[in-house]
């Protein structure tokens, strides 16, 4: 039962992903989404502002405001 919760949890997660939100893909990059289009998400990645695209179930979880400062 639990873990029916956690991926529930994820699912939600990644269908509210909105431009702005700051998240940490799989593969360890912390960006802020600039767009969102389909199943593909543009990340933008300091300090060069280098934009890349993944797929939306690349995204890991979504930082919090208070947690990345």
């Amino acid at each position: 039962m639990p873990m029916q919760k956690q991926k529930k949890r994820q699912a939600r997660m990644l269908a509210e992903l909105k431009s702005g939100d700051s998240v940490v893909t799989s593969g360890g990059i912390v960006g802020t989404i600039t767009s969102v289009e389909g199943d593909t998400i543009t990340v933008r990645v300091k300090p060069d502002n280098l934009k890349l695209q993944f797929a939306r179930s690349a995204v890991s979880s979504v930082v919090s405001p208070e947690s990345s400062k």
